[in-house]
C-alpha cells in the first residue's frame, strides 16, 4: 500500500475520531431513561441506557423474530470448538451447561449460577471434588432427558483436539495434566465414557475428580465447552454445521457466512431452565462482506443489533450518533486489542526486536485508529484488563506508552534494534482480519509509524473465519511469515487463569486452534500459573495475577492498543437488553425481547 493511501486513511481516522468525541459529549447529555423505556421520538431507550443496567425490561413480549447481522461468522457453532466471545454469548440459545452466567447487566452477569444442575457444586474439603445433581425435566429437542453422562460425554469431546481443534481447553488441562485419556473417538471403553476424572453414578450425578485443587474449576464449568453433546448425534467435525439443541431453540437452518434460523424447541420447559425466558419466536442472524454495508442496514432498522458486538464502524458510528443516539450504548468491554509478536518468525525471536516495535509504535495514532478515546478506549499500557483483580490498569505502564512515548519514541526504537543486531531495521508482515476495518487501520496505522524507524511492514488481510487454520496454526503463521498479528482477547472468566492462560502458558500452544501467537514458554509465567490455581485467598490471587502480567510486558511479546470501549447499536424493537460483565460488555443475548 502506497504511503500516500496510508497517510490519507489516517487523517481521515483522526477527523472521524474528532467527530465521534464531540458527538458522544452531546450524547452524554441526552438522557437514558428508566426501566420503561421511551423518551425519544423513535421509542429508543436512550444513550448508554443499556450500559450495565437493563432497559425496557417491563417492555419484553413472546413472540416476534429477533434479528442478528453480523460481519464475521464464528469459528465454529459446535460448543466444543467454538472460542469467539460472540459464539459463547449466543450459544445459550441452543445450548446448556451445569452452571452458567447469571442473566444480570454489568458484574454481577459474571457470576456463576446453576443451569442444568439443582445447585452450585458440593465441593469437598481439599477442594479436589465437585458433585452436582441435575435438574428434573431437563431435554434434548427429541424429548429424551439429559444425563449426566451427555454433560460428561459433551467435556470428554475437548481432548479429540486432532478432529475437533479451536475450542478452550481448560477442563483437559485440569481433569488430566498427564493426557492420559485420548478423547472419545479412541476411547477403547464399550460406552466411550472413560474418562477417569469424572464419575457418572447414576443419570443425575456427577462427579468431578480433579488431580489438582483448581479455584476457578466451577468457572471453566460454565463454559460453552463444557455444555452436554449426546452421543448418538454427535457428527464429529460437523457437529458445528447442526448442533443438537439442550436450550430453548434448535437449528433450522445453517449456511456458514451466509446465515442461521433458530426457532423454539417444543421440548424445552420453562419449569426446567432458571436461566433462559424464550421471548423471541425465531432467532435470525445474516452475515455481511461488507461491515459498512451491515451498519447502513443496522441504522436503517432492518436489523436488531450485531452479532459480533465490537462497536459500530467509524462512519457508521458517526452517523449513528449524529441521527440515532439513543440506539446507542458506550461500554467498556473486557477486551485488549494488541499486536502480539510470533518468536518462530525472525527476527521476532529476539525481545530487542519486539521491544523496537513497541518503542517505535505511535500509540496515540494507534488509539485513534480503534477510534478515539471514548469510542476506541484508553491507550493500552499492559496486557491485564481492568476487569481482571490484580490488574493495575494505565498505572502499570513500562514503555511509557501513554504518557512520554505516547506518539512513539524513534531514539529507543533505534536503541532497541541495534540491541538485537538490525540497525538498520528489517522488514516483516503483518497479519489482520480482512473483514475488521478498524484492524485493518490499526495496521496501516503501525505500518506507517514503523517506517520511522527502519522498520518495514507488509500488511497481509485473511478471512477471520479462518482464523483457526491461518493465524491459529503456528506452522503457518511460520511459514506466511507473519511477524506481527493483530488480534484482541477478553477474559473466559474474570481472572489471570480466564484470560491469560491459553495466551501465555507453554501448555497452551497448540498445532491448530492456537491462541499462544507470542509462543511463550516461560518456566517462570507458567509456575506463577500453577501457583495461581492452588491458591484459595483473593488477595494473594490477585498479588500473582499482578506479577504474571509484568513477566509478560518484560518479555516484550505485545503491544497493547486500547483497553477496548465500544459504540453498539441496540434496534428500538429491542426490550430486556443490559451489556454484561459475564460476556465482556456484550449485550446479554440469552434473554433479550422485542417489545409490546
Amino acid at each position: 500500500m502506497s504511503t500516500q493511501r496510508t497517510t490519507g486513511r489516517r487523517k481521515q481516522a483522526v477527523a472521524a475520531a474528532a467527530v465521534v468525541a464531540a458527538l458522544l459529549s452531546t450524547a452524554a447529555c441526552g438522557g437514558g431513561n428508566d426501566d420503561d423505556g421511551g423518551g425519544s421520538k423513535t421509542g429508543a431507550a436512550g444513550f448508554d441506557a443499556a450500559n450495565n443496567k437493563v432497559a425496557q425490561a417491563s417492555l419484553a413480549k413472546k413472540g416476534g423474530t429477533l434479528k442478528f447481522a453480523g460481519a464475521q461468522d464464528a469459528d465454529s457453532w459446535d460448543t466444543t470448538r467454538g472460542y469467539y466471545g460472540f459464539m459463547w454469548n449466543f450459544s445459550r440459545y441452543y445450548s446448556r451447561q451445569l452452571v452458567t452466567n447469571a442473566t444480570a447487566p454489568g458484574a454481577d452477569g459474571a457470576k456463576v449460577t446453576p443451569d442444568l444442575a439443582t445447585a452450585a457444586a458440593k465441593v469437598s474439603d481439599d477442594g479436589k471434588t465437585y458433585t452436582y445433581t441435575l435438574r428434573d425435566g431437563s431435554t434434548w429437542e427429541d424429548g429424551k432427558p439429559i444425563t449426566s453422562k451427555d454433560v460428561k460425554y459433551g467435556i470428554e469431546r475437548a481432548w479429540a483436539q486432532d478432529v475437533l481443534s479451536g475450542g478452550p481447553i481448560y477442563l483437559q488441562q485440569v481433569l488430566d495434566p498427564k493426557k492420559e485419556y485420548k478423547g472419545p473417538y479412541k476411547d477403547k471403553s464399550a460406552d466411550k465414557l472413560g474418562l477417569k476424572a469424572i464419575e457418572t453414578p447414576d443419570d443425575k450425578t456427577i462427579i468431578f475428580k480433579l488431580p489438582e485443587a483448581n479455584s476457578d474449576f466451577e468457572e471453566m464449568l460454565a463454559l460453552t465447552s463444557a455444555s452436554p453433546v449426546r452421543q448418538d448425534k454427535d457428527t464429529k467435525s460437523k457437529y458445528g454445521l447442526k448442533p443438537f439443541s439442550s436450550g430453548p431453540y434448535k437449528f433450522q437452518s445453517y449456511t456458514p457466512s451466509k446465515g442461521i434460523v433458530l426457532v423454539r424447541n417444543t421440548e424445552w420447559k420453562q419449569s426446567s431452565d432458571p436461566i433462559r425466558k424464550a421471548y423471541p419466536d425465531k432467532i435470525t442472524v445474516d452475515f455481511f462482506t461488507n461491515a459498512n454495508d451491515m451498519d447502513q442496514r443496522l441504522i436503517k432498522g432492518d436489523y436488531d443489533l450485531d452479532i459480533g458486538q465490537t462497536g459500530l464502524s467509524p462512519q457508521g458510528r458517526t452517523t449513528a450518533l449524529k441521527e440515532h443516539k439513543d440506539n446507542l450504548d458506550n461500554p467498556v468491554s473486557g477486551y485488549i486489542r494488541y499486536a502480539v509478536f510470533p518468536q518462530s518468525v525472525k527476527p521476532f525471536d529476539n525481545e530487542h526486536c519486539r521491544k523496537a516495535v513497541i518503542y517505535g509504535a505511535d500509540h496515540e495514532s494507534l488509539q485513534t485508529a480503534r477510534g478515539g478515546p471514548v469510542a476506541g478506549g484508553d491507550i493500552g499500557t499492559n496486557m491485564l484488563p481492568p476487569s481482571v483483580p490484580g490488574s493495575e490498569g494505565q498505572k502499570y505502564d513500562p514503555y511509557e506508552s501513554a504518557t512520554a512515548n505516547k506518539k512513539g519514541n524513534v531514539a529507543k526504537a533505534k536503541e532497541e534494534l541495534k540491541a538485537c543486531g538490525k540497525p538498520n531495521g528489517f522488514k516483516t508482515t503483518i497479519a489482520v482480519r480482512n473483514n475488521k476495518p478498524v484492524e485493518v487501520a490499526t495496521a496501516e496505522s503501525l505500518q506507517a509509524s514503523l517506517k520511522k524507524v527502519g522498520i518495514t511492514v507488509d500488511i497481509e488481510q485473511f478471512d477471520g473465519a479462518q482464523t483457526t487454520g491461518i493465524i491459529g496454526s503456528p506452522s503457518n503463521v511460520k511459514k506466511k511469515g507473519y511477524g506481527i498479528i493483530i488480534m484482541g482477547w477478553g477474559p473466559d472468566f474474570p481472572s489471570v487463569q480466564g484470560y491469560g492462560l491459553p495466551l501465555w502458558s507453554g501448555d497452551y500452544i497448540l498445532e491448530s486452534g492456537n491462541n499462544n501467537f507470542a509462543l511463550i514458554k516461560d518456566k517462570t509465567i507458567d509456575g506463577l500459573f500453577d501457583s495461581y490455581t492452588k491458591e484459595l485467598d483473593s488477595t494473594k490471587k490477585a498479588a500473582i495475577s499482578t506479577e504474571i502480567n509484568h513477566k509478560v510486558m518484560e518479555g516484550g511479546y505485545y503491544l497493547p492498543f486500547v483497553f477496548e470501549k465500544f459504540i453498539n447499536w441496540r434496534s428500538s424493537r429491542l426490550a430486556n437488553v443490559y451489556t454484561t460483565d459475564g460476556y465482556s460488555g456484550q449485550y446479554d443475548f440469552v434473554n433479550l425481547g422485542l417489545k409490546k
